[in-house]
């Protein structure tokens, strides 16, 4: 008897059940594409996020300690505004007191002078290396001080799987993950004069003593193209970070922030930010060439042998 009256709800439950499950998915879709479906990006380690928001929408070993290049100069910038030195000042290109650990070339002349902002501004859209060092050299304190100020500030964030032994990006000792780095363009988009450096297109830069003037261009096309609405950008390279992009742009009306390490080739990050920008929009998570998709290959193998992290591959 108790089961003959069981039947009629059991039966009225399982003809309601697909209903439910199809209001339940339509519901999450619209909240943000499952982590599970994401795009399929050449960037070895990457994560996205809605801008002003820590909680990434999507993550690609996110949480793996890996080389970021020149993506710390975002951190210098940081440090050098909290410093609150005047931006206005005139800085001294000195003869470097220590080694680069990789290339550091420059058109830079030694004891040339220039102001604080502009030395600012080279760093983060062209990524001028001597710039960068030239920051931290001036920093109250000195060098040393100012590279305690960047891993301060990274504590500070909450950023938990970073180190920083350089101001530059120039040796592989700089090391974060792709989740920290939202954090960290979250902090650097509070300030007005990193979005403004980072994405100007074009720079004039003069110089003292001798006078001279030098011209920069940004490292990141997307900059000069006006659909992308790019409101903060930061590239890095380095053999052992391969070709790296952050930056907050325009993506379906929304400001998103796309962090993308360690990938093959200049072209690479932008394919994966269109990619992203397309799965944001469609949840199509499109292809990436043979020869990126061996690379990342390679990549994790390494990362797997030297006990990085745990691997993922979409």
């Amino acid at each position: 008897m108790r089961m003959r009256g069981l039947a009629p709800l059991v039966a009225f439950v399982l003809l309601c059940l697909p209903g439910v499950l199809t209001a339940h998915q339509e519901t999450s879709s619209t909240e943000k594409p499952p982590a599970q479906q994401g795009p399929s990006l050449a960037s070895v380690n990457a994560a996205v996020a809605w801008a002003g928001d820590d909680e990434l929408v999507f993550g690609k070993n996110a949480n793996r300690s890996v080389p970021i290049a020149s993506i710390t100069k975002l951190m210098t910038a940081l440090v050098v505004l909290d410093s609150g030195e005047p931006l206005d000042e005139w800085l001294t290109f000195q003869e470097r007191h220590t080694p680069a650990a990789a290339n550091a070339y420059t058109r830079i002349r030694i004891n040339s002078r220039m102001r604080r902002a502009d030395v600012l501004r080279i760093a983060l859209m062209s990524s001028e290396n001597f710039a960068a060092y030239t920051l931290a050299r001036s920093h109250p304190g000195g060098f040393d001080a100012f590279i305690d100020a960047m891993n301060a500030k990274a504590l500070e964030l909450g950023m938990t799987g970073t180190d920083y032994v350089d101001p530059t990006g120039l040796s592989a000792g700089n090391r974060s993950t792709a989740a920290d780095l939202v954090k960290l363009v979250n902090a650097a988009a509070q300030h007005p004069e990193i979005r403004e450096y980072s994405t100007t297109g074009y720079f004039r830069g003069h110089f003292r003593k001798p006078r001279y003037s030098l011209s920069f261009g940004n490292t990141n096309a997307l900059v000069h193209r006006e659909s992308w609405g790019v409101g903060l950008s930061k590239t890095g390279y380095l053999s052992e970070a391969g070709r790296c992009l952050v930056m907050i742009s325009e993506m379906n009306g929304k400001p998103v922030i796309t962090v993308l390490l360690d990938s093959l080739g200049t072209r690479s990050p932008m394919g994966d930010a269109g990619r992203i920008r397309r799965w944001l929009d469609t949840g199509a998570s499109g292809k990436v060439a043979k020869a990126a998709r061996r690379y990342e290959q390679e990549k994790n193998a390494a990362y797997a042998s030297a006990r990085n992290s745990t691997v993922s591959v979409n």
